[in-house]
């Protein structure tokens, strides 16, 4: 019953200055022009889980979509992965922008990591953002692996031992969109929370810009904090600031 509970549960670095992302010469996409942005729920599917940071988004004058993922996000990443790429593509139909910036929370984070990584999304993509998001997998998925029926594809692909991750893991990152993954120490879904941080991208703990911050992953979207570090990353500076200690007081204020 324990297991099943932490399964039920999946439902629901520092320093002043600038973090190239992508070699010179090799962006594919303006950085410099902002596109409309996509979040991407995690596990579960849940819309309304992002809908905090929806809202600060759009206040900053953001047109923001959060995207519906097929079968409640529980079936194949890869699928879900395509099924983003069809969004994506709408999204630039009706604006006319040439690229979108992304937002994953969660497994969205893996399933928009997909999208650009295996399905040729690089170049429709200006940044890609995650928040809490399992790229080395999660504890509480292997365990939900062992019990019967208890955990889906989807779960199942987001255990450490998933090919899935082993294969995003092998092919790294393309050139051309800005990365950038953030994360609480506090993390009581993805385990070790330390599963968030991304091989040649920038991966800051929130913890690392405000020490005393306390948010688990239910609460990563509505964390002030970290809506206003997501607002800044997908700004309009050829670069992405990094952050530190210094820049807590600003960033809290």
């Amino acid at each position: 019953m324990l297991v099943l509970a932490l399964v039920l549960g999946l439902l629901v670095a520092g320093g002043a200055g600038l973090a190239v992302w992508s070699a010179a010469g090799d962006e594919v996409v303006d950085q410099t022009r902002p596109g409309p942005v996509l979040l991407v729920p995690g596990y579960g599917g849940s819309v309304a889980s992002l809908a905090p940071l929806a809202a600060a988004l759009r206040t900053s004058g953001r047109d923001v979509t959060v995207v519906a993922l097929p079968d409640r996000a529980l079936g194949d990443l890869g699928a879900q992965a395509s099924a983003l790429g069809q969004v994506v593509d709408a999204a630039l139909d009706r604006t006319g922008a040439r690229s979108v910036d992304l937002v994953g929370y969660s497994a969205g984070g893996v399933v928009a990591r997909l999208w650009v990584v295996e399905d040729g999304g690089a170049d429709r993509v200006r940044r890609l953002v995650t928040l809490g998001s399992p790229h080395h997998g999660t504890d509480l998925a292997s365990l939900g692996s062992v019990v019967n029926g208890a955990c889906p594809l989807a779960c199942q692909q987001l255990s450490a031992s998933s090919p899935v991750l082993a294969r995003l893991e092998a092919e790294g990152l393309p050139q051309g969109p800005g990365y950038l993954s953030l994360w609480t120490t506090g993390d009581d879904v993805v385990v070790p929370p330390d599963s968030a941080v991304v091989d040649g991208a920038p991966s800051p703990s929130l913890q690392s810009i405000c020490p005393t911050v306390r948010v688990r992953h239910g609460g990563l979207p509505g964390n002030a904090l970290l809506q206003r570090l997501v607002a800044e990353a997908l700004g309009t500076a050829p670069a992405v600031p990094s952050w530190g200690p210094a820049d807590c007081a600003r960033l809290t204020s």
